[in-house]
């Protein structure tokens, strides 16, 4: 990795070798969930370690918060009459039964697609058909609010029968659903993975409640990343439960440290999150941006997986612990040959 001026993440550049680039699931490298490596950075000393050593690392009256989103199918093929094939991803519910939905030529390669505008119409499977109304959110130019015709709800009717989960040119092959889910998972409405807490067993969580650590749920529907134009996140859909903002604040006034397991997590809380450090219940739509002129007042730490370079993820794990402490973390990883993405290993980062 490399500086440019500035210590900002925003200036770091560094090349992703595609050796690093996890291509399937632990599973079929013969290893278990928990068996990917882990890399603790405390406050800036890195330690190296497997996942299944995680709890060892927490102390007691730390809260562990974890996303209960599951993963839907959200990619589905379709045609388009003046286009031909292409690949629909369906990344978020919107009011009225629309969808915000990317509209990509298929292919391992590939890209949201330039050449459909308003009033497209795309045959889906079942005889469904997509019609692409405007740009969403406004100004956006990847994805676009769509209706569906043919079906009435489209998660249970077209994506759960016809759908596919969300791959990138890096994944080689189509695995199962079952892969793309966490333990945590109760609540189906992300179009993709909530990744970082996908190394979580049962086992885990068990020794964590030994420990005095507790775990806690939010809810964040993830949507469509843009791996290709590194955007910054798009809104998406939250809800932080009244027990789980009580369950932070008791904890914290009594010296425990908040975990956010994933960047979903770090970013639903801290749009609750008052300026002197109190989580608040509450939910809707969050257009937050985590970065170093907009630090985390709630999250003292985060589990997350290895982010690719340009990533707007990257900003958010600065406003967590600091810029100089992603460098170190990204350089280290690199050098340890961790692997990348959703199927990858893990960082566990604590700024106190």
């Amino acid at each position: 990795m490399t500086r440019s001026g500035s210590d900002s993440v925003t200036e770091f550049r560094f090349v992703l070798p595609q050796r690093l680039e996890a291509s399937g699931p632990p599973e079929e490298r013969g290893l278990l969930r928990d068996s990917v490596k882990l890399l603790v950075s405390d406050r800036g000393n890195l330690v190296h370690s497997t996942f299944h050593d995680l709890p060892r690392f927490l102390r007691p009256g730390d809260v562990v918060v974890v996303n209960a989103s599951a993963t839907l199918a959200a990619a589905m093929d379709g045609t388009v009459d003046t286009v031909g094939p292409v690949v629909v991803h369906f990344s978020t519910e919107l009011e009225g039964g629309d969808w915000a939905v990317e509209v990509r030529a298929p292919g391992p390669v590939s890209g949201a697609l330039d050449s459909v505008t308003e009033g497209t119409r795309i045959r889906l499977s079942r005889g469904a058909v997509a019609t692409l109304q405007e740009p969403w959110p406004r100004g956006s130019t990847r994805l676009w609010r769509a209706s569906v015709d043919g079906v009435t709800d489209v998660a249970a009717e077209l994506l759960a029968t016809a759908g596919r989960p969300i791959t990138y040119a890096y994944v080689h092959e189509r695995w199962p659903l079952s892969y793309y889910q966490t333990i945590f998972g109760r609540t189906g409405g992300s179009a993709e993975m909530a990744s970082a807490a996908r190394p979580f067993t049962h086992p885990i969580v068990t020794d964590l409640a030994t420990s005095g650590v507790v775990t806690a749920p939010i809810l964040l529907h993830t949507g469509v990343s843009s791996p290709e134009r590194g955007e910054p996140p798009i809104p998406e859909r939250y809800e932080v439960p009244e027990h789980t903002a009580r369950l932070i604040n008791d904890r914290r006034a009594a010296g425990g440290r908040v975990i956010a397991v994933g960047t979903t997590v770090t970013r639903a809380l801290e749009t609750r999150a008052t300026p002197d450090g109190l989580a608040v219940a509450g939910g809707g739509w969050t257009n937050l941006v985590l970065s170093a002129g907009r630090p985390a007042r709630v999250v003292d730490g985060l589990i997350t997986g290895w982010h690719a370079p340009g990533a707007s993820h990257l900003m958010l794990l600065e406003s967590v612990v600091g810029a100089a402490a992603v460098r170190r973390a990204y350089d280290e990883a690199l050098a340890r040959g961790y692997l990348w993405h959703e199927f990858g290993d893990s960082a566990l980062l604590l700024r106190r």
